[in-house]
């Protein structure tokens, strides 16, 4: 977790848009989320159990729930279902993401229901280590 701090800087230099942000109820990822959170001025993630070691198809099930009007969502969870939902949305081939990871994946879509595996375009990642 030392990495969450220098990792929540980076992307709030990218200046990215966050409508919605959820995160796993497990401490490392709400501790990572805080980081974020006091970075970008947001309130708190919204926790969801069901991320807590949520495999790539409960992570594409969050997704197609999301409101219509949400136009950019950040999730905070766990490997291996984040990695695995990151190379099936966007036939990535990045593999196993590091800890504390920031990708961003664009869905040529109208509606988060319309999101479905290798639709996704791969417009940037980031890691500690890339810094």
């Amino acid at each position: 977790m030392s990495d969450a701090p220098m990792m929540a800087k980076r992307f709030a230099e990218r200046a990215e848009p966050v409508d919605l942000w959820i995160t796993s109820t497990a401490l490392r990822a709400r501790s990572t989320a805080a980081f974020f959170a006091k970075e970008l001025g947001l309130e708190a993630p919204q926790e969801l159990p069901s991320l807590y070691l949520a495999p790539a198809s409960t992570l594409l099930a969050t997704l197609n729930a999301f409101p219509k009007s949400v136009k950019s969502a950040m999730i905070f969870g766990h490997n291996p279902g984040l990695s695995l939902l990151a190379d099936d949305l966007a036939q990535s081939g990045l593999g196993d993401l590091p800890t504390c990871a920031v990708i961003r994946i664009d869905f040529d879509a109208t509606d988060w229901e319309e999101v479905v595996n290798g639709e996704g375009s791969l417009v940037w990642w980031d890691t500690p280590k890339q810094g």
